[in-house]
């Protein structure tokens, strides 16, 4: 079969694919339907399954690998599939998750090398021994969670892959800005996304756990900043941890995007501009990367629904 990304319009196509969500609605006319998500470790498609029974709806669970026959199709701007059959996989067929996972496009090891050589940047001893901390406690989930359930960076590893691209956007600022606090923007950086370790249930199947949806991780990891005060005995009232809370609880930018306060220092709406350019970039990377020269993408529901144009090679 060919990868989810290469599927073209109109093309009818079968094969092995993971359910990554199977969300159960009701459909006007009063029947029950699941509105999937598939995946494979090219991208994912959305599709509804039709008039589902409870033993469908049971066997075809978040997590289980299928096998799906279909035709790739348009629905008001977005790429779906159009289900034809849907089957649980054999005990001879692929069956490992693991296999289907979209994943970050550099190594586990080297991010991790890059955050470390910039922890050394970090000379505010505070900040750095915070950094250190929480890192060191949520390491493993840090390096293998997604940065979201679906719009950007919502692939295995995507978390700390988002965290390494910004630190290096925010490495070249410091450099033509120096009176930017290299220090304090590397510390909001590497923890501004760390409470998705709290709000988020894991690499596959990624779902919002209940304290992620009832109280978010911008105060996750604020919470988590206060509790690694209270293990280190550092003071959290002194205006280095104060401002280190800002960076994280200011990030989103507007009120009206989850963040408690606006950014009201210069790293905090440096912070706060490179994690929406990170963002964006990879959702326009991964509409563009499915979409000819010459044509529109699907409609990007994080960057307002809009579509954009690609345009054609010109010499």
């Amino acid at each position: 079969m060919k990868k989810i990304r290469d599927l073209v319009v109109d093309e009818d196509f079968q094969g092995f694919v993971l359910i990554k969500t199977a969300d159960v609605r009701i459909a006007k006319n009063g029947k029950t339907f699941i509105a999937f998500t598939f995946q494979d470790n090219s991208g994912s498609i959305d599709g509804k399954f039709w008039d589902a029974s409870n033993d469908e709806i049971q066997r075809f669970e978040v997590g289980r690998v299928v096998h799906l026959t279909g035709k790739r199709e348009v629905y008001q701007g977005n790429p779906q599939v159009k289900i034809y059959k849907l089957r649980l996989t054999n005990p001879e067929e692929p069956n490992d998750p693991s296999l289907f996972m979209e994943r970050a496009p550099v190594k586990k090891e080297a991010m991790e090398e890059d955050i470390n050589q910039t922890i050394f940047e970090i000379i505010n001893p505070h900040w750095n021994r915070i950094v250190r901390f929480l890192l060191n406690k949520y390491k493993k989930e840090f390096f293998e969670y997604p940065a979201a359930k679906k719009n950007h960076h919502a692939f295995a590893g995507g978390l700390a892959y988002h965290t390494t691209t910004m630190l290096h956007l925010g490495k070249s600022l410091v450099n033509e800005y120096p009176q930017l606090d290299a220090s304090l923007l590397y510390a909001g950086v590497i923890l501004h996304d760390l409470g998705k370790v709290i709000e988020l249930s894991g690499a596959m199947a990624t779902e919002y756990t209940v304290v992620g949806n009832l109280v978010g991780h911008l105060v996750l990891v604020d919470e988590e900043i206060t509790k690694a005060c209270l293990a280190l005995k550092i003071d959290e009232s002194t205006e280095d941890i104060v401002v280190l809370r800002h960076m994280v609880l200011a990030h989103h930018g507007q009120l009206d995007y989850g963040s408690p306060v606006r950014p009201r220092i210069m790293e905090a709406e440096i912070l706060h501009q490179i994690d929406n350019i990170d963002a964006s970039m990879q959702m326009l990377n991964n509409a563009i990367s499915k979409t000819e020269p010459g044509e529109y993408t699907e409609r990007i529901f994080g960057m307002d629904n809009r579509s954009f144009y690609v345009p054609k090679n010109v010499e």
